[in-house]
């Protein structure tokens, strides 16, 4: 029962109490938060005559809540994990396995995808991306909204490929409604390309890592030289041309390293360079930038220096912090995530398919091809297993429809195996859910 709620206090001191089973959440006074510690510990709930006074009328409220569903509530949510997956809803298009950035944290290789030759061979060509849309198409069910993610390396190094498919998919979408949306470095940015990404795109998310001597640290071209004065210029012109109703929405996407453990500064200077909505990820464990367990503390504190932020700036989107307490993702979403290897999957430029964009990086995790319009049959019940019942740990943690069970490809990659979560990142998601559901 101890992981049955959660008990903590935020940077005010003010107590809070979560229920993860009926997703309620609760403002406690100080009594209150002192009795909830100890009744967490406990291997089951003690009856009211255990208690006398004032504890004993806190114990009654808080039997109240339990008979009411809000506080340590039962649940086996299970089933619903079972019954996901079965249709195809959203592509990745990798429509460049090559980069003009040689960014050394990127998980793709410098956005090569381990692959040596470059060229027209790391482009996807106009007919491979019909192929996808087609196979979308003939795997969605009856979805109504789909969703096609142009994707890299630098999805605009394949511009002519970008264009022809959202020519394309408007042409045979028929009466469905596909969502096109891109993912960009900057760096090739023109009045072309922002007006019909900003005609054709419903999301944008560009890659800044914040202050210019953060971003031109790691973000250099081939040449060595920064890119973030090329950049910001372009992407203040995307945002403030972004005007069309339904494609407003946009991302800049930061990452920080052990060189910028104080990344609220680095979100605080994109709003000023006036970019509202923000994201930025960490690196873990991986080169001499990489987060390591030791750098954690210094974390913790540094989202609450962004939670502070936003308080100050409440027209400040922070991605990390989006929770909806009074509705939000349905129970097969929160048990499962994205989705990947079924409901959402990557296609190289090859025409592969793969779990999603990142497993692209590991040649052993390809699941089928746009050719045969097949997916390994084994592969798809797998990657439908993936959920908070199957991985290790997630079960039992308080977090875990807030988390779904974290990445299935950051755990590939970083333990080896899908269902264990890595603990860096699982102690930085508890970290942020506990920020964001103090400011909501």
């Amino acid at each position: 029962m101890k992981n049955n709620i959660h008990v903590f206090k935020d940077r005010h001191g003010r107590g809070f109490a979560v229920d993860p089973n009926s997703g309620a959440v609760h403002e406690v006074s100080d009594e209150a938060f002192a009795l909830l510690t100890v009744l967490c510990a406990l291997p089951k709930l003690p009856d009211i005559n255990s208690f006398s006074g004032a504890d004993a009328q806190l114990y009654a409220e808080i039997l109240k809540l339990r008979e009411a569903g809000l506080l340590f509530s039962a649940g086996d949510f299970s089933k619903y994990a079972e019954n996901a997956g079965g249709v195809t809803k959203a592509l990745c298009l990798n429509v460049c396995h090559d980069c003009n950035l040689r960014c050394p944290y990127c998980f793709a290789g410098d956005g090569r995808y381990g692959g040596a030759a470059l060229g027209d061979a790391a482009r996807m060509t106009p007919e491979i991306a019909r192929k996808a849309i087609d196979f979308l198409l003939a795997n969605c069910g009856d979805r109504q909204n789909l969703e096609v993610d142009f994707f890299g390396g630098e999805p605009l190094l394949a511009w002519d490929t970008v264009v022809e498919t959202v020519r394309y998919g408007r042409r045979v979408q028929g009466g469905k409604n596909i969502r096109f949306t891109l993912t960009t470095n900057g760096l090739l940015l023109d009045d072309e390309k922002i007006g019909f990404i900003n005609s054709e795109m419903s999301n944008v998310v560009m890659s800044l890592d914040g202050r210019k001597e953060v971003h031109d640290r790691l973000r250099k071209t081939a040449s060595g030289a920064g890119s973030y004065d090329v950049i910001v210029p372009k992407f203040q012109k995307l945002v403030n041309t972004r005007t069309k109703p339904g494609y407003t929405d946009y991302y800049t996407r930061g990452t920080f390293t052990k060189y910028n453990l104080d990344f609220s500064e680095d979100l605080r200077h994109m709003y000023e360079l006036g970019f509202k909505n923000v994201s930025i990820e960490p690196v873990i464990g991986e080169g001499e930038w990489g987060i390591g367990e030791s750098d954690l503390p210094r974390i913790f504190e540094e989202y609450d220096r962004v939670g502070e932020l936003l308080e100050n700036l409440p027209d400040m989107l922070f991605f990390h912090f989006n929770i909806d307490l009074q509705g939000g993702p349905c129970i097969a979403k929160r048990l499962r995530g994205c989705g990947c290897g079924g409901e959402y999957m990557a296609v190289t430029p090859s025409g592969a398919l793969y779990p999603c964009h990142q497993y692209a990086a590991m040649p052993d995790k390809k699941i089928g091809d746009i050719f045969s319009g097949a997916v390994n049959a084994g592969a798809r019940e797998y990657y439908k297993g993936l959920h908070v019942y199957s991985k290790r740990g997630c079960a039992d943690c308080w977090a875990r429809f807030y988390c779904s069970g974290g990445c299935n490809a950051n755990s590939a990659l970083l333990c080896g195996d899908e269902r264990v979560p890595h603990y860096i990142y699982c102690a930085l998601m508890k970290m942020r859910i506990e920020v964001a559901l103090t400011l909501k």
